[in-house]
Order: C-alpha cells, then structure tokens, then sequence
C-alpha cells in the first residue's frame, strides 16, 4: 500500500494544495515504486477543521481538491495502471457544519437530534470523557437551543453519531455504496472501533481507567459494547456484496482481540491498522510525545514478534512506521541526520517489507523526509497541536517544553509537502504552500534520489522487488532470533523450505551478533545497505543501521 497525503502530495494550480489532478500526474511514479494500491486521505467536503476528516458533505469533494469528474478520473486511471484505490472514509463523526448536526442542534424535538449523542442538563454534568482534540481535555460540549451537551471524541467541531440509531447506519451504508459504485476498491476506515458508545455512560475515574484500560482513553473507547455486532452488520450490508477491502484503524485494539476483527469467520474486516507498536516510547504521563532517550528497542522487538504470532494461521494485519498521523519516519525510529540518515531508513524499510502483514509505505518517507522540526506555534496547522498547546497556556503549562517536544512527535512533521525537487516550490507547488516545506529539499528530494543508484527510492524499489519474488517475506513462518536486551533485531522467515535471516542494528554504534547461522556466501546475500560485511566463526560485526537479509539453511548447532 501507499498512502497518499492529497493536500500534501502534488499542486496543479499553484494555490499552494495538493489536489486529485496532482495526484493523476504522479501515478507513473507510484507504479514505479511497484506498489499494489494507492490508499488516499480524505478528500470529501470538510471544514477543514481536522483536514478532512471532519466531513460536511459525503457525497462532495472538497474544492481545494477538485471536483468529482476528477475523482471519477482518478479511479478510472489508477485501474488503468493496474492499481486499487483505497478511499479514506469517517464514519464515527461529522463535522459540526454537516446538515445532519445543523439540524441536530436546532432543538430536541428535531428529527436529527438523534443521530448523534447527547447528556441533557437535567441529569447534570456529563460524565469525564477526554476530548482528545479539545483544548479543555473534556469530549462534551454545551449546546445551548437543546439545553444538552454533545459528545464529541475528538474536536468540538467534530461531533460523534449515534451508531445505536439504524437509521444513522442505513445512511452511513448508502454512503459507502455511492463510493463503490463509483469504483473505488477498498475503504480505510478512520476511528472505526470507537463507533459503539456504552450509552449507561458509567463513572471512568483514572483509577479505573489505569487498572481496566492502561491508562488509555483510547482502550475504553474501543471497547464499547455493540462494535463487533455494527461491523458485522457492515460487512453484511456492505463489504461483502461489493467484495472490497476493508481497513480498520483500530486505536485501543491489542492484539489477544485482533482476531476478534479479522479472522475470516468473523466476517468484519479484512486488515487491522494497529497502534500498538506506534506508541512504543512514548511517555504515559505527557501528550504523544516520545521518550528523550529514545524507544526501547526491547519493546520493538517484543511488540512486533507478539503481533507477528497472532496472524499464524488466521487473520492479517497491517504494517507502517510512518502516516499522517505520526512524525516522519527516520526521524521518529532511526536517525534523520547525516551520516545515518541513509542508512537507518533504508534498515526501517527493510523491516516494513521483511515482517509479516501487509506494508503501508507513507509517501516521502521513500525519500528519506525528515521532521521540519516547527519552532513556532503560528507554523503548525494541526488542531491535536493546537488543542494541547491551548490547553497548557490555560493551565499555565510549560508550553516551551510542549514546543520542543513537537518537533520530534507533531502531526504536521509528516504532513510537509512532497520534495520532488530542489526547486523553490519542492515541485510541489508554484505558489505558497499551505505548510512550509522542509528547507532540506534542496538536497532531499525525488530528483537526487532517482539519480542516485545508492539512495533509499532506489532501495526501496529494490525491496519491493524481492518480496514479491520470495514468499517467506509474505507467508513466512517468523522466528526471533536475538534478545530483547540486544539492540540486534534478527529474525527467519521460512517457508516451504525457503529460509531468510534478516539483521538489523537498531543503533548508531557497532553491534557484535553472535548468530548461530553459517556464515553466507556472497551469492546468498540479498540486501545490504553497507559495502560488505564482517563475519567470523562467532558471528557478524553489524555496521550502525546496518540492514542484511540473506538466504540461509537451517541453522547449525555450533
């Protein structure tokens, strides 16, 4: 899969925003990366508020994108180059100017009151929700014609709807079929698993939030209590007719409940994007922001070899290290300056497409993007910043702190426009950008990388290639070989007989692998993002960041 951030992606009007005839330019380039499908971000009418996913109208593009004789082009060209197109869709939330919520908000006795999730002032304050969007951390908001207040998980302008009332579903449905008559192969659904509310509303204290659901809102919005009995009702109605792909992202799912989603007798969804792994380092007590001293490469390994065992023989699960929602890629787990820039994101994608589950590769990240690193408040566009930076001058927070920290965990670090090339506008754009580009597109960019034979787009491209064509990367059995105290990730892949070793070096020091593997000949030596390796009878001296898969027997007992 890559994920295409539209608004980011490619200008056609030099209005400084990426649009869906942009992206028609550029679908040469996808196909050369050797991708299956295209998974674009929302691109319906929005307010803009959580770009795009607070939705006005689902049935209209956005302007600033195009139109809808450009969406039908789009789908109709990305088959055209044997791609799928996989469609971003909200369904937990609407934005506050939908009509629905226009007419929701006017008076209980409107027909649409309904169709979202009220706490009405005679049974006193609403229970503590987190608003994760809202500067004052709470997810209700008073609405004054209905004496009520709505819930609202994320952003006050982003109310949640009442999945309890079938017509709300019956409406959501035919939404989803407007977009697949049009063609479209799959949908990525947003928040899908906070869609069921425990309408009993009970008291969530933060000693029952830590000892029920580890301290996480997320956890508790995920358990509510008709989710698996709505999704099989979607899959019924919906995916199932239409025989497309399903993705859920699935915030607060561990993974002794994934398959409770995707296997195949469940008949619910196809792909779980978890968040699992995406979280490792960061601190409990403070706003996404990651550990200083950096992410427990422990954890890594335990997290991902935990998912891995759960798809053995049933179910599957998606793969990423990067997306819209998180910081770029090499910056948040491998090094984003020279000399290991290069280096440690060609060993991240080596990870991505070497693991079992379906990779998700973000756009840029193949390039080797790196954080802009904002220092300012007034540059970033994001509402989760935003929301938290507003919330700490209220509380007289330390929002210098809060500044510092963004620069490694904020949303818009991978949200900067594309670097196609060292002109003024990163061949993004002719105009101004909506969000300023990294000023290291001057010698990060698509152009470079294309000329040079020994950049990551060229590795990439590379590892695509050899998973397609060795199916231990894919249906691999896996097969940790290094300890969690080790900063060595090193794993098999085997399958019918094919046995692949993959190391790599989480760290920017020397690491000395004591592998019980033979030592491979040059011949076996499928990826290497250094010239040469060390090995003796003991084992192998990894290189910092160094990546190698190479084909083996099975191991020795020296």
């Amino acid at each position: 899969m890559y994920q295409v951030y539209p608004r980011s992606f490619q200008d056609s009007n030099g209005d400084g925003i990426g649009d869906l005839p942009g992206i028609l330019t550029r679908l040469d380039y996808i196909v050369s990366l050797g991708v299956d499908a295209v998974w674009i971000n929302p691109v319906c009418l929005s307010a803009g508020k959580d770009v795009g996913y607070d939705i006005i109208d689902f049935r209209q593009v956005q302007p600033e994108y195009g139109t809808m004789e450009d969406m039908d082009r789009l789908i109709a060209a990305v088959h055209c180059k044997g791609l799928r197109l996989i469609m971003d869709m909200v369904l937990n939330h609407t934005s506050n100017r939908h009509e629905w919520f226009q007419q929701a908000s006017s008076s209980r006795d409107n027909p649409y009151y309904g169709y979202y999730i009220w706490w009405p002032v005679e049974n006193g304050q609403p229970p503590a929700r987190c608003g994760f969007f809202d500067p004052s951390g709470s997810a209700w908001t008073y609405n004054a014609p209905t004496r009520s207040w709505y819930l609202h998980y994320f952003a006050p302008e982003q109310p949640d709807l009442n999945w309890d009332l079938p017509e709300v579903r019956s409406r959501l449905y035919d939404i989803l079929r407007f977009w697949l008559e049009k063609g479209i192969d799959g949908l990525r659904f947003d928040a899908l698993t906070y869609i069921s509310k425990d309408r009993s509303f009970p008291a969530i204290t933060p000693g029952i939030l830590k000892e029920k659901y580890n301290g996480d809102w997320g956890h508790y919005y995920a358990a509510g209590p008709h989710l698996h009995e709505y999704l099989r009702e979607m899959h019924r109605e919906v995916l199932a007719p239409y025989n497309v792909l399903s993705i859920a992202e699935a915030a607060g799912v561990g993974a002794d409940e994934a398959l409770s989603f995707v296997a195949e007798d469940r008949k619910e969804i196809d792909l779980l994007y978890p968040f699992e792994a995406i979280g490792i380092g960061y601190l409990p007590d403070s706003f996404k922001t990651p550990d200083p001293a950096g992410y427990s490469r422990g954890a890594w390994k335990e997290v991902y070899s935990r998912w891995s065992k759960v798809f053995d023989t049933e179910g599957w699960g998606a793969l990423y290290l990067g997306n819209h929602d998180q910081p770029r890629m090499v910056s948040r787990w491998g090094e984003d300056k020279d000399p290991f820039r290069q280096p440690s994101s060609k060993l991240l994608f080596t990870f991505l497409l070497t693991m079992r589950g379906t990779p998700f590769l973000y756009n840029g990240d193949e390039f080797g993007m790196t954080n802009i690193r904002f220092t300012s408040i007034e540059d970033y566009q994001d509402v989760e910043t935003h929301g938290r930076f507003e919330q700490l001058q209220k509380d007289g927070g330390d929002t210098a702190a809060f500044l510092t920290d963004q620069q490694l965990a904020g949303r818009d670090n991978g949200r900067t426009p594309m670097q196609w090339s060292d002109a003024p506008g990163a061949g993004f754009t002719t105009g101004d950008p909506w969000l300023k580009i990294n000023p290291d597109h001057t010698r990060i960019n698509r152009e470079s990388e294309e000329k040079d034979p020994s950049s990551v787009l060229h590795f990439v491209r590379m590892l695509i290639r050899l998973r397609r064509s060795h199916p231990a990367l894919v249906y691999g059995d896996y097969t940790l070989m290094s300890g969690n105290d080790s900063p060595v990730h090193a794993y098999m892949r085997s399958h019918r007989g094919s046995v692949l070793a993959i190391l790599l070096n989480l760290s920017s020091e020397k690491q000395f692998f004591a592998s019980i593997l033979s030592a491979p000949s040059q011949g076996d030596i499928l990826v290497d993002n250094y010239p040469g390796f060390q090995w003796s009878r003991e084992g192998i001296l990894l290189q910092p960041w160094q990546a190698l898969v190479f084909a083996c027997g099975t191991p020795s007992k020296a």
